[in-house]
């Protein structure tokens, strides 16, 4: 662990020591590779060690960073710095700003407020980016906002507008690595953890608080109930994605809890060094011999699900299957 942090470190000091050009050509391919550690540093080290510079490229290094969500720092820097512009006489800090003060920045800001799509941010996003200048939107938007994000369920009376396209494909693409579902499985995998309703106009297209790092892939890693506790084990919030050969059919499930290889058992969830991903008898797999041969029982019983998951209770034969882990942004 020491080896790794010196090597990040040393990694860390050598693209701060470039020039500001080369640093921020560093940003924009680790926010491709969706290195976001990576991308919050840098962007934390430019805006309080050259924002001088960044105002002087103000062209150059504005139009890259609106091209991506990622680089939502850079993007408040360049709105409030551009806002602050138009009245100079105000300090950054919106905290020390006066009623007149708010009234100011609220004229300069008032063709700009209602192009921010409110509605397509991250509860942490509203919380850091939104709250602290609550004064500059009317009284009634920001209510509307307060209670969306505290009772995600809820419909807002507000004309909300939805996300841009511009981005979301590409954000999407870097959130999972899969051979077995697409990219759209992201989105429908967020609502589902933080129960966000999908109608016409609380829709969240662009709604991805989650990205799932591969952890498991059987074409790739093996077949084995050996493989999968050594590779999944005491990890929470996984999902697990099951391709059925000779079927159109993908079934799976989702652990809030860790994968063990004891032998206990917690509502729906089973776990036995002999078993992969089992979820009660609803989806069964695991080897009858031993822990280092493939699967050789596989099926989908009804027992602790809403909804009987498939149609035949007969066993299968896996063709690949992955196991992801769940993180939150």
């Amino acid at each position: 662990m020491k080896q790794i942090y010196k090597y990040m470190k040393t990694l860390v000091d050598f693209i701060l020591s470039l020039d500001e050009i080369d640093i921020f050509k560093v940003l924009a391919t680790a926010d491709e590779l969706n290195l976001q550690e990576l991308v919050d540093y840098i962007q934390k080290y430019l805006i309080e060690n050259k924002s001088e510079w960044l105002e002087q490229h103000f062209e150059f290094t504005q139009q890259i960073s609106s091209r991506s969500n990622n680089l939502s720092k850079l993007q408040e820097f360049y709105t409030t710095l551009w806002g602050l512009a138009q009245n100079p006489t105000l300090i950054p800090d919106p905290k020390s700003w006066s009623k007149d003060d708010f009234k100011m920045m609220r004229n300069t800001l008032q063709h700009c407020l209602p192009l921010v799509r409110f509605f397509c941010l991250s509860s942490k996003e509203f919380s850091q980016k939104v709250r602290p200048y609550r004064k500059l939107v009317n009284q009634q938007l920001y209510d509307n906002l307060l209670n969306f994000y505290l009772e995600p369920d809820s419909v807002s009376s507000h004309n909300i507008q939805r996300p841009r396209n511009i981005m979301i494909n590409e954000i999407i693409d870097e959130v999972i690595d899969s051979l077995i579902v697409d990219s759209g499985i992201v989105l429908t995998i967020s609502r589902w953890i933080d129960k966000v309703d999908i109608n016409d106009n609380n829709f969240k297209e662009s709604y991805l608080p989650y990205k799932l790092e591969l952890l498991l892939r059987g074409s790739r890693d093996g077949f084995t109930p050996k493989k999968f506790h050594e590779l999944c084990d005491n990890k929470p919030n996984t999902v697990i994605f099951i391709k059925i050969k000779g079927a159109e059919e993908i079934v799976g499930g989702y652990n809030p809890l860790k994968w063990n290889s004891s032998n206990t058992w917690d509502y729906a969830l089973s776990n036995h060094y002999s078993c992969g991903p089992k979820f009660g008898h609803d989806i069964v797999i695991y080897n009858a011999s031993n822990e280092t041969s493939d699967y050789d029982v596989v099926y989908c019983e009804k027992h602790f699900y809403e909804k009987q998951i498939r149609d035949s209770d007969d066993k299968f034969i896996i063709e690949d299957y992955e196991v992801f882990l769940i993180i939150k942004k």
